[in-house]
């Protein structure tokens, strides 16, 4: 199975040789920052091209409710599906059912956990999340560095733990640590999930702080997370100067914490690029056209130096 590396640009320029067709889309939750970018950009695309129609259905981060809105829309005969995954470990049922109702699927942005047996009419559009956590924890270790630590202690907020994301981004943190190339020592003193969620962060950030344990960094799976940390923080007296902060996905909440100064890296993932990514592979394959099984629409470190090119991003 191939991969193939699209940019933006490219991934845009695909939807001018898509035809007209419907496409039943369940989304993971609606109420959700970065989701809601990439379900608009599924439905701005498609609002551009003559005869395509979309329809959304939120799955409430209920993988059942999930299972029926696909097999609701095989049953009404629906060209192809998007699926943007409650849980990834639960994927091979949707495979299945697309698969006996012999309608094309495609996963997008959450990897599903059988990503290497999808069937020739399924296919998979994301970010390589291997990069994410990788960049995100580079940049935090040479932060450290600039601020003169040979050792540091951090808290990692996880995701929702049966999200592969979240998964893979932690594993990355852990990788760039065991490979000497961090430069400074990074001592964990915990690491728990808030489930993406900025109000569970917010909690979860409070309890760290009522311990009094000194630390010099917290790496957050996302922004959200690291907003609902930054405020925790904030609300305790701490000077943001202090500690450094990353996150990831570089939502337009997270750049103006980013300007404020309380964020201090973030890494873009490209929403509207995956959406559009993955309605063009879903037309293709409603149309009988082969396509990569693996897109992958690169990550992008941003810092303060940068940041302004990414301001209308996400």
């Amino acid at each position: 199975m191939k991969r193939i590396l699209l940019s933006t640009a490219m991934v845009a320029g695909l939807s001018g040789a898509a035809g007209a067709e419907n496409i039943g889309v369940s989304m993971a939750l609606f109420d959700d920052n970065f989701l809601t970018v990439l379900r608009n950009g599924i439905q701005e695309q498609a609002s551009g091209m003559e005869g395509v129609d979309v329809q959304i259905e939120d799955a409430q981060n209920d993988v059942a409710r999930q299972l029926d809105q696909i097999n609701n829309f095989i049953a009404s005969g629906v060209d192809a599906i998007i699926v943007n995954p409650v849980d990834t470990s639960a994927t091979q049922a949707m495979t299945d059912a697309a698969a006996a109702g012999n309608v094309p699927l495609v996963f997008v942005n959450r990897e599903p956990v059988n990503v290497d047996t999808l069937p020739d009419n399924q296919a998979f559009v994301a970010s390589d999340e291997k990069e994410s956590g990788t960049l995100e924890t580079m940049q935090v270790c040479e932060l450290l560095k600039a601020a003169g630590k040979t050792e540091a202690n951090i808290y990692v907020m996880m995701g929702e733990l049966s999200n592969q994301a979240a998964v893979q981004r932690t594993a990355d943190i852990h990788d760039v640590m065991d490979s000497g190339n961090c430069g400074v020592t990074l001592n964990i003193i915990d690491e728990q999930t808030a489930n993406w969620q900025r109000d569970e962060a917010q909690d979860l950030m409070t309890n760290w702080l009522s311990s009094g344990t000194q630390f010099d960094a917290l790496i957050s799976n996302n922004d959200e997370m690291a907003i609902g940390a930054i405020q925790a923080m904030k609300a305790s007296g701490i000077n943001m100067d202090d500690v450094v902060i990353g996150g990831i996905d570089a939502t337009q909440d997270g750049l103006l914490a980013m300007a404020a100064g309380e964020l201090d890296v973030t890494v873009f993932q490209d929403a509207a690029g995956q959406g559009g990514g993955a309605l063009d592979a879903a037309l293709k394959l409603a149309k009988g056209e082969a396509v990569e099984q693996k897109v992958y629409v690169p990550f992008q470190l941003v810092t303060p130096e940068n940041m302004a090119e990414f301001a209308q991003s996400n």
